[in-house]
């Protein structure tokens, strides 16, 4: 008898809140207490959208979000801590899991709250579900599928190729990248293709 199918949630789906969010927005600087809000689009179209307060104030430095989930509204506090980066400069900073207690960057809304991932059963990023054919398929072949967004990037406005007379990084990723994808040949691609 054939295992039953199972539709896990996948992380890559979910409403995120992270400390790079936090931190771009100027949520994280010490010494303040500062309101906003967090909103979710897809294709353009909103998803969703909560209210946050970050108090860096208070002795126990925190996290406040306030929406409504399922009809009910939903409020409550998630830590923030601070560690000493390994490089001597500045603090790096982390939310405690109010489920797990797990120090962590991102929190993923399942089961309407925003928890550490580990909290969460049954749920996996994309690529876990993904057959090894498919995995393999990627890896040979990825550079060629991504190609297009290889190019938009490259020719984007304001993107940096040169910095102080070198070539970025980033730069010489993407070149190098599509250097790549140009050298698959057509046959190899059409065959791989066929043997999915």
């Amino acid at each position: 008898m054939p295992k039953p199918h199972t539709f896990p949630t996948l992380f890559d789906d979910l409403k995120t809140v992270s400390i790079s969010f936090l931190n771009k927005h100027g949520y994280l600087k010490v010494g303040q207490w500062q309101q906003g809000s967090i909103n979710w689009s897809r294709n353009g179209s909103k998803t969703g959208s909560i209210s946050i307060m970050v108090d860096t104030i208070a002795k126990e430095k925190y996290l406040e979000l306030n929406y409504a989930c399922n009809g009910s509204d939903i409020r409550y506090r998630i830590q923030l801590i601070t560690v000493p980066s390994n490089l001597g400069k500045g603090l790096i900073w982390y939310f405690i899991c109010p489920n797990t207690g797990k120090r962590c960057k991102k929190l993923y809304l399942n089961q309407c709250y925003f928890y550490h991932r580990s909290a969460f059963k049954n749920c996996m990023y994309e690529k876990q579900t993904q057959s090894k054919k498919s995995r393999d398929l990627e890896k040979a072949l990825g550079a060629y599928f991504l190609l297009d967004a290889f190019f938009d990037e490259l020719y984007k406005k304001n993107f940096k190729k040169v910095y102080r007379g070198k070539p970025t990084k980033r730069y010489l990723y993407l070149v190098r990248k599509i250097e790549e994808s140009e050298r698959i040949p057509a046959n190899e691609i059409e065959r791989m293709m066929l043997s999915l």
